[in-house]
């Protein structure tokens, strides 16, 4: 469980380090960035720094939201961290697909718990990034080898998760299923509907079996209807009207005709922007509204 830091890079006002791990979970080596924000080293925060979750979409390594999302001005601005895990396991004995698609298997882990042979054995995404993965980060940074710095983060009790397309629906079904472990949810351009929707059902074929039944505990349009609303907790949504994806592999629209109806009725906000794509130039230009947007549930502002 021990963590190596392989490097610090001074962003901004902190740092992000990119570091690597042996997950219990997985049975692999896991890569992490994690960013660190200018309170974690000249001690300006009040009490612990909290922290945010990023869960990154199909293909991406932790590396792209800390490099292209822009979140370090936000983080220092209001005083949380980042923890940017990846999207699945790696490595020479990690199945794929058998296809060789991009959207099953390695860098498409779809933050499950696979059931089915031969990706039950790595592909437990779900219960690395919502317990193992916070419980690691909190013994690494309570160790003598935590990061040099003067501030103290949390990465079990005052969090959030966030999340960009796959990582999105990581996100939302995350918050969703765990609303004791998170303050807010936030995603980008989610697969929100991913029973409907070809990249969800390969996956959930692949990682989950053929029964259907199997697939609901995962699906934001079963869960916003059969867990309980708790006050205080919310979700905002981001989606470009320009997004080639958004019609055939996201389904927003199905979502939206649920929410009115359900228990989350006045507390999840669904926003389509205009002329905005699936990339990261959309997504850096609401990370400061998502920022905030957490920052406040934080107890940041």
């Amino acid at each position: 469980m021990s963590f190596k830091i392989k490097e610090e890079i001074r962003s901004a006002g902190g740092k992000l380090l990119k570091v690597i791990h042996t997950s219990k979970a997985t049975g692999t080596p896991m890569d992490v960035n994690l960013y660190l924000p200018k309170q974690y080293y000249d001690g300006s925060g009040k009490g612990k720094i909290p922290s945010l979750y990023f869960l990154s979409g199909l293909t991406c390594t932790p590396n792209n939201a800390s490099e292209k999302a822009f979140w370090q001005r936000e983080a220092d601005k209001y005083g949380f961290a980042m923890v940017f895990p990846d999207t699945s396991p790696r490595g020479p004995d990690v199945p794929t697909d058998p296809q060789g698609g991009w959207d099953f298997g390695v860098g498409a882990g779809f933050y499950v718990n696979a059931t089915q042979p031969p990706y039950n054995t790595n592909f437990n995404m779900y219960q690395y990034v919502h317990s193992e993965l916070p419980t690691a980060l909190t013994e690494f940074f309570n160790s003598g080898t935590r990061p040099t710095g003067v501030g103290s983060v949390d990465f079990l009790e005052n969090i959030s998760i966030t999340g960009h397309s796959m990582g999105g629906f990581g996100a939302v079904a995350g918050f969703l299923k765990n609303l004791n472990k998170y303050k807010s949810c936030s995603a980008f351009a989610p697969i929100i509907d991913p029973t409907t929707t070809p990249w969800g059902i390969k996956a959930f074929t692949g990682y989950l079996g053929e029964d259907k039944s199997a697939w609901k505990q995962y699906d934001p349009c079963e869960l916003i209807n059969n867990v309980p609303y708790v006050p205080g907790k919310e979700i905002l949504i981001h989606y470009g009207t320009n997004d080639q994806w958004k019609e055939l592999y996201l389904k927003p629209e199905n979502f939206m005709k649920l929410v009115p109806q359900s228990p989350w009725a006045k507390h999840i906000n669904v926003k389509m922007v205009e002329g905005f794509d699936h990339s990261y130039y959309f997504v850096s230009t609401f990370v400061p509204e998502h920022a905030e947007f957490h920052a406040k549930h934080l107890g940041l502002i």
